[in-house]
């Protein structure tokens, strides 16, 4: 089953306890994004304004209990995505996401060869599908075992380090 608009907005506000996302790509795709891009590139500060939906969406999942969190493998040097991107994070973090960064540099990933996805109530799993350049193709309903993906997420948060100790030490 793929999951686009309105059915999409559904799985999120249907957790009960925790969304959580793995992120891999150095690059992401997304039409809506491309001006945003282009203004960061341009010197242009990306302000909490520009990401306020998810910024708020985030926060009343928080404020009712519920937990929204991430890890994203990357390498260095950051793309200019990853590094506009992280900029988005310094707002995710401020409204009550768990942002974690893993950083394969200098070392071999423990998640080689495994897809985006988002996890909902450690048990319901989206396949986040992109095209090699970072364009998504779609977003899938996966109806096998979870377990594999709680022991990704496991490996994921031993793995990483919170993303406001990550960009302590980076020029961005």
């Amino acid at each position: 089953m793929l999951l686009a608009g309105d059915a999409w907005r559904r799985a999120f506000d249907a957790m009960q306890l925790e969304a959580w996302r793995l992120e891999t790509l150095p690059v992401y795709r997304v039409p809506q994004e491309s001006e945003a891009i282009a203004r960061f590139l341009a010197g242009e500060a990306v302000t909490r304004e520009a990401t306020q939906p998810w910024f708020d969406r985030v926060k009343a999942y928080v404020a009712g209990g519920r937990h929204v969190g991430r890890v994203h493998i990357v390498t260095q040097p950051l793309s200019d995505y990853l590094r506009f991107e992280f900029e988005h994070y310094r707002h995710n973090v401020e409204a009550g996401e768990s942002v974690r960064i893993l950083d394969v540099t200098n070392r071999p990933n423990p998640l080689r060869g495994v897809e985006d996805f988002w996890m909902f109530d450690r048990s319901r799993i989206v396949l986040m599908r992109y095209e090699p350049d970072g364009t998504q193709i779609g977003r899938e309903v996966y109806t096998g075992d979870p377990e594999p993906f709680r022991k990704y997420q496991r490996i994921a948060l031993a793995e990483s380090v919170p993303f406001e100790e990550y960009v302590k030490g980076l020029d961005l």
